[in-house]
């Protein structure tokens, strides 16, 4: 069974930038579809962005496109966000989530099967 650290979180201002990683052990991500959702207070976990097992392809919410990457380190067994353009409306919680899928990505919650606790992002403006 796989497990997921996220770190990287904090308070930055609008229109700055932060790294998220998401560092795994138990398993090497190689063998997982992975993926960050968000969670503002009182509603549902929100997908931000995927990607797939080899790193080639990803996909991201609507509101994210164009400032947030996703990327993995298959070696270093650590999946990255890194984060730009912030505004006040990504404020959440940040979790990192792994997918046993073979191939592609997948956007839905529900086809992950392994969770990290999540990290804070604040943006403040």
């Amino acid at each position: 069974q796989i497990q997921l650290v996220e770190s990287g979180g904090g308070l930055v201002q609008a229109g700055g930038s932060l790294r998220l990683s998401c560092a795994a052990s138990g398993r090497s991500i190689s063998s997982y579809g992975m993926g960050w959702f968000r969670q503002h207070p009182g509603k549902e976990r929100e997908f931000v962005a995927g990607i797939n097992r080899g790193g080639v392809l990803t996909n991201y919410g609507d509101s994210v496109k164009g400032r947030f990457t996703i990327s993995r380190d298959n070696a270093k067994n650590t999946l990255y966000l890194e984060m730009h353009s912030l505004k006040s409306e990504d404020t959440a919680v940040y979790y990192c989530a792994a997918a046993e899928i073979p191939f592609g990505t997948r956007t839905g919650a529900n086809f992950y099967d392994y969770w990290g606790q999540g990290t804070q992002v604040t943006v403040s403006s």
